[in-house]
């Protein structure tokens, strides 16, 4: 029988914690600044946009110790537990100065008013840990999710550049320190299940995988909790109730990537970050719109499985993984069904997925060498913003040059992901010329009846998903990307 504590431990700038008064809906941040009266940890936007709450959570992955910025207003304190979190009152620097992105930070003048200031030292540091002699594409890349509204970014990135002029990675307080943290996150690893609060509070921390389906055949309405980048603006926006709320973001088992056999398989927990590593080397497409999804902090947070479980009509990653033919493996207990994705989507808000039911795993397929894949975002704004209409297309052609195969998936255009099924039909089969493609656009009404709402009128997102097509027929025959980057076309 699993153990039960009614604590979460955890590290807190060096300092064991342990705690047993924890709300289900308590967020990392309001217990920084109200219990714990850690103000370097600003509230601006309250949902994962601004930064300015940004933090480090250190936890421990099968390649040691590793630190992620990540946003607290956002973050559930429960969520925390086996972690080591990190504030900006940790910092300093060798004999009492200024730590290298702080004093980089003043010497630039990359602070002006200063509210936004520690959210962006904070990113800064993750990425100067992580790459200490970064590139300006690293160096925005990774401050996606900090806006400043004052200073521009300019001496920001700037200051970025210079930082190990000021310090050594290695001379760092959190290198100085790991060894000692190493071991007490370890030690947190004890195998016991936590379960704290009554009624309208209580949240559950599962010990295992098998611990976690068995607290849903118990609980099936429970409010699975993975990276909290959706389910963290339920409270802090919607002021929805949680509890009884279920951590799943620790559990290693749910973290796992592996390829058999060209399909690569990703535990529902792994996190957009993590998935760039395992998806972008193999099918490159997926590289360019992980990198688009929210901010640093979102992708280390949120997961392909909690993305797919949403159930969101413009969730990014479900059209793609759609056009690939990627299957989803649901768990109840110890049984388990595999579906096509396509088929977990029934209807806008309701997914196939039963009462104790939890996403486990996801299967992609890789394309086959010679075939075309292509996925594209529309947006407002190139970075960090939500989906107006999202198309993926995955093109097999023939020998003499007609449409062997092709699968192709929109978001944003339908109550839910959705094939472009008549669209499909009228390619297949055909030469993969521009009369074809002309051709088979008027299927776009007969597969869509999109509407219209604040991202994107109706007619837009028809136009746009019938031109996305368009795009894909003439890089696919010209061999010339319609986009770059900056950094690529320079």
């Amino acid at each position: 029988m699993t153990e039960i504590r009614s604590q979460i431990r955890f590290m807190l700038n060096g300092v064991e914690t342990a705690l047993s008064d924890v709300r289900a809906d308590e967020t990392l941040l309001d217990y920084l600044r109200l219990r714990r009266s850690l103000r370097g940890t600003k509230e601006g936007c309250a949902e994962g946009d601004c930064g300015a709450c940004t933090v480090l959570v250190g936890r421990l992955t099968p390649d040691g110790l590793i630190y992620e910025s990540v946003n607290a207003c956002i973050r559930f304190l429960g969520s925390v537990h086996g972690c080591h979190v990190v504030t900006v009152e940790h910092l300093k620097g060798q004999d009492g100065a200024l730590h290298p992105v702080q004093q980089a930070m003043v010497d630039f003048h990359g602070s002006q008013c200063g509210f936004c200031t520690p959210g962006f030292v904070m990113s800064l540091y993750a990425l100067w840990m992580r790459r200490a002699d970064p590139t300006e594409a690293d160096i925005e890349k990774a401050l996606q999710g900090n806006l400043c509204r004052c200073t521009g970014y300019q001496p920001i990135v700037k200051a970025a550049l210079a930082i190990s002029s000021y310090g050594r990675v290695d001379s760092d307080v959190l290198a100085g320190e790991r060894a000692r943290v190493e071991a007490a996150l370890n030690a947190f690893k004890d195998g016991a299940r936590v379960e704290i609060g009554q009624d309208g509070q209580r949240l559950v921390i599962p010990a295992s995988v098998e611990d976690l389906a068995a607290v849903l055949e118990a609980e099936p309405t429970a409010t699975i909790v993975a990276g909290a980048t959706d389910v963290g603006l339920w409270v802090t926006k919607f002021m929805r109730e949680i509890a009884p709320a279920v951590f799943i973001a620790h559990l290693d088992e749910l973290h796992a990537t592996s390829e058999t056999d060209g399909v690569i398989s990703i535990g529902a927990c792994v996190s957009y970050t993590e998935a760039f590593s395992a998806l972008s080397r193999r099918i490159p497409a997926f590289g360019p719109l992980i990198d688009r999804i929210g901010g640093e902090q979102v992708r280390n947070m949120g997961t392909i499985g909690g993305n797919i479980a949403n159930g969101s009509p413009i969730g990014d990653t479900p059209p793609p993984l759609i056009a690939l033919g990627a299957t989803l493996t649901l768990r109840k207990g110890e049984s388990r069904r595999t579906i096509a994705l396509e088929d977990f989507f029934i209807d806008y808000g309701k997914q196939d997925r039963r009462p104790g039911e939890f996403v486990e795993r996801i299967d992609v397929p890789v394309p086959d060498e010679g075939t075309h894949y292509a996925v594209y975002k529309l947006t407002k704004r190139r970075d960090e913003d939500i989906t107006a209409a999202l198309g993926a297309f995955h093109l097999t052609l023939a020998a003499d040059g007609t449409v062997a195969a092709v699968r192709i998936a929109y978001g944003g255009m339908a109550a839910t992901p959705k094939r472009a099924a008549a669209v499909e039909a009228a390619l297949t089969g055909k030469p993969w010329s521009s009369e074809t493609v002309e051709a088979a656009l008027d299927a776009y009404g007969k597969d869509f009846a999109p509407i219209s709402d604040m991202r994107a009128s109706a007619d837009y997102r028809m136009l746009a998903a019938r031109n996305l097509l368009r795009r894909f027929h003439l890089e696919t025959t010209s061999g010339v990307s319609v986009q770059v980057s900056r950094y690529e076309a320079a």
